[in-house]
C-alpha cells in the first residue's frame, strides 16, 4: 500500500502575510491549505507545563493543531509504529493529525491551542487506550 502524504502527520507551512511593523496574518482554508473540510474548531489554554494531555487517538477525525501563542511539543505514533516529534511554536505551522495517530502534548506555560477538526465531537470517535489502539494495526 503506497502511503500518501496525508496518511502520515506532518507540517504544514501556511503563509504568513505581513511584516514586522505592521504584523501578520495567516490564513486557514478548507480545499486549500487545509485538507479537509472544517466542522469543529476550540482551543486550548491555561494548561499547566507539566502537565501531559493526549493519552488518546481517533478513528475518523483528522484534525490541524497551531500553537497561536507558546511551544507545543507532540510526541505522535501512527499504526505501523512510526514515532515522530512536532515542536509547533510557530502561528504559521500547523501539525496535520490523520485518523489512527496516538497523541501526547506536552504545553508550556503560555501556550495556546487551537485545533481545525473534520468533525463534530463525537466520543465513540475516541481509543483511549493505547492497547486497543495497537489492535487496529
Amino acid at each position: 500500500m503506497e502511503i500518501s502524504v496525508f496518511n502520515k502527520a506532518h507540517i504544514l507551512n501556511l503563509q504568513s502575510i505581513g511584516n514586522s511593523r505592521e504584523g501578520y496574518i495567516t490564513v486557514a482554508e478548507a480545499g486549500n491549505n487545509i485538507p479537509f473540510d472544517v466542522k469543529r474548531v476550540y482551543w486550548t489554554y491555561y494548561t499547566p507545563q507539566n502537565v501531559i494531555r493526549g493519552f488518546h487517538a481517533h478513528k475518523a477525525l483528522q484534525q490541524v493543531i497551531f500553537a497561536v501563542s507558546g511551544t507545543i511539543r507532540f510526541m505522535v505514533e501512527d499504526l505501523e509504529g512510526t514515532r515522530q516529534d512536532f515542536l509547533l511554536n510557530e502561528p504559521h505551522q500547523g501539525l496535520y493529525l490523520p485518523p489512527f495517530t496516538w497523541r501526547e502534548i506536552q504545553f508550556s506555560h503560555n501556550a495556546v491551542l487551537l485545533c481545525l477538526a473534520s468533525e463534530v465531537y463525537d466520543e465513540s470517535d475516541y481509543i483511549r487506550e493505547y492497547d486497543e489502539f495497537k489492535k487496529h494495526a
